[in-house]
């Protein structure tokens, strides 16, 4: 489960990175809970080119974010602003990263 809520994070962030086909396939078969064969019927393709097109979506989103980092940096920069005391400035800074 956590492997699955880690995959979807890394959608949120990197899904413009992939291809059409690969964001379809993924989200179908991770958002609309669609087997591989239903995926492979709804497009006329094998099981295994489906499978394959997910499997590269789901290599590349670690990749993305094993060198941008940009989920890391955004919570490293979460947990620093939630230090700060002051209320205002607090909410302003959360406003601007989680936009």
């Amino acid at each position: 489960m956590k492997e699955l809520n880690n995959l979807i994070l890394l959608y949120d962030y990197y899904k413009d990175l992939l291809t059409d086909t690969q964001r379809s396939y993924f989200e179908k078969y991770y958002f609309d809970n669609l087997s591989l064969a239903e995926i492979a019927d709804e497009y006329t393709i094998s099981r295994n080119a489906v499978h394959k097109q997910i499997k590269s979506a789901s290599e590349k989103l670690y990749f993305y974010e094993k060198k941008l980092k940009i989920i890391k940096k955004t919570n490293d920069l979460l947990n620093e602003v939630n230090k700060i005391s002051n209320t205002e400035l607090k909410e302003k800074i959360t406003k601007i990263i989680e936009s």
